[in-house]
């Protein structure tokens, strides 16, 4: 049995997971408008290195603090439902059944919250996902996240966390697909890697590497 890792924001969808979810709530009045520029700009922030993911997390997380669990899974549901389904990429389910078809273990890797990636995982029909831990005090978000949660080596530590519990030695060879150069510690300990639409710099280091460039359209 083979391990199937796949990136989600721009490598299964062709947007920002986070991004279409602030726009959703805004448009069902569960967030102000105001979030949704907000979050563009905190998101610019933590990439240029001035603002933590802690601090963006707690920030796009406030439309759901205090809110019950139940009630946040039934808008979760609406949301994949009206935005993230029709933006898969058709590759990307293709990609994902013909793993499934080998008997392979297909995760879902994100540093979105757990929140959306579970459920988004879910319904692709993928084995489990491994995402930002969204914390949750008496059936209610509290509004803050857990755990490891940087876009960078921060895969690779819950990663490697969670094959220590599965028994890693179970997976002969390792694929992973991702869009993004932040994921390159994954695609460099995979045994198969694959680059989704890259941009420049990840796509001139996978033909350095051998890795197969895949241009994935809707």
């Amino acid at each position: 049995m083979d391990l199937a890792l796949f990136d989600l924001d721009e490598t299964l969808i062709c947007e920002d997971s986070t991004a279409l979810w602030l726009r959703w709530l805004a448009s069902q009045g569960y967030a102000p408008a105001t979030l949704i520029a907000s979050g563009q700009a905190l998101m610019t922030q933590y990439r240029q290195g001035t603002l933590t993911m802690e601090e963006y997390m707690t920030a796009t997380l406030s439309p759901i603090a205090g809110r019950g669990t139940l009630t946040v899974s039934g808008w979760v549901r609406r949301f994949i439902q009206r935005d993230i389904l029709p933006r898969v990429y058709p590759s990307a389910r293709e990609r994902m059944m013909w793993h499934q078809q080998r008997g392979d273990r297909v995760m879902v890797v994100s540093t979105s919250g757990e929140h959306l990636v579970i459920p988004i995982a879910e319904q692709l029909g993928a084995h489990g996902a491994l995402a930002i831990g969204v914390e949750i005090v008496g059936d209610r978000y509290s509004g803050h996240s857990y755990g490891t949660i940087s876009s960078h080596e921060g895969k690779i530590t819950p990663l490697h966390n969670w094959l220590t519990v599965q028994n890693d030695d179970a997976y002969e060879r390792t694929w992973a697909y991702s869009d993004s150069i932040h994921d390159l510690p994954m695609l460099e300990q995979a045994d198969h890697a694959y680059v989704i639409n890259p941009a420049g710099p990840l796509h001139a280091l996978a033909q350095q590497r051998g890795w197969e460039v895949c241009h994935w359209v809707k």
